[in-house]
């Protein structure tokens, strides 16, 4: 049975690993999609929430798949179980979301991260 176990982990951190943002063609085929169609939804309740409702729902795709490609990776490598509870485990995968959320937030701010004509606007 523990091939199963490691078959599944296998699965659920592929899963993670196309929701997360480790891969660079992820947002164009599926996290976009996913964050408009959730927007759309939530539009059709209250239209003005359409923007806020795609930006969230981008940022918990993303954070969806980092969780699920560590709780995957974790099974599939057939690591014990930690000593955490399940809700400690979730917090401290939040909390990994938001800082690296954090990190590319502090990227943009000090102009690391950038829209590529910016990166050139200096050399003309």
């Amino acid at each position: 049975m523990a091939w199963k176990r490691r078959a599944g982990g296998g699965l659920l951190a592929l899963i993670g690993f196309l929701l997360s943002p480790l891969s660079w063609w992820n947002d164009l085929v599926v996290n976009v999609p996913l964050a408009v169609g959730a927007a759309w939804l939530v539009a059709w309740v209250h239209p003005p929430a359409f923007q806020a409702a795609a930006v969230v729902a981008y940022w918990l795709t993303n954070v969806l798949g980092l969780v699920l490609l560590h709780k995957g990776a974790r099974q599939a490598a057939g690591a014990e179980k930690p000593a955490m509870s399940r809700r400690r485990e979730l917090l401290l995968d939040l909390a990994v979301s938001a800082a690296y959320t954090l990190l590319i937030v502090l990227l943009i701010q000090l102009k690391v991260l950038q829209p590529v004509g910016d990166y050139f606007a200096g050399r003309r």
